[in-house]
């Protein structure tokens, strides 16, 4: 008789199948293109808020636009919150925008323009949470830190079915 993987066992199993799919099929997104440490944590961080409640095809246009605009934090934070808010029309709970502007105002003040690259210190930052610290510093800095959403849950309990 075969025993049953242990916890362990399954996560590496499950995170090693992950991995190799989403080399297989990931999708060329524009802030995955992102060049220099500090501008592709500054993408992520944008494209991580902009994917809350929305669809990916409908970020892209808008993470374009926006880059375009506000290509680094600091440019962001000399924004007014009217051009943020014009710059997110269309894209629904404003709130996100604001955070947006506020947590580049946060970081060129507290942490010398550089987004904190521990998960600890982008939750300094307002509007990062948990999840979205989590997001950035494993994306953006390489930080091994579980990141659990709905997605997350709903693929684990199928490898599991």
């Amino acid at each position: 008789a075969t025993l049953a993987a242990s916890p362990a066992e399954e996560a590496s199993e499950l995170s090693s199948k992950l991995l190799e799919w989403y080399d297989d099929n990931k999708r060329d997104l524009p802030w995955r293109r992102a060049k220099g440490t500090e501008h592709h944590a500054y993408a992520v961080w944008v494209s991580e808020i902009m994917l809350q409640q929305t669809r990916v095809a409908t970020v892209i246009d808008y993470f374009e636009r926006w880059m375009d605009k506000w290509p680094s934090v600091e440019s962001l934070s000399k924004a007014s919150l009217d051009e943020v808010n014009e710059m997110w029309a269309g894209l629904g709970y404003y709130r996100r925008a604001r955070m947006l502007h506020q947590g580049a105002k946060d970081i060129m003040e507290k942490h010398g323009g550089k987004l904190p690259s521990t998960v600890a210190g982008l939750k300094t930052i307002a509007g990062i949470g948990d999840y979205t610290a989590g997001a950035v510093g494993s994306i953006a800095f390489g930080v091994q830190t579980p990141v659990v959403d709905g997605n997350v849950v709903r693929v684990a309990s199928r490898f599991r079915a």
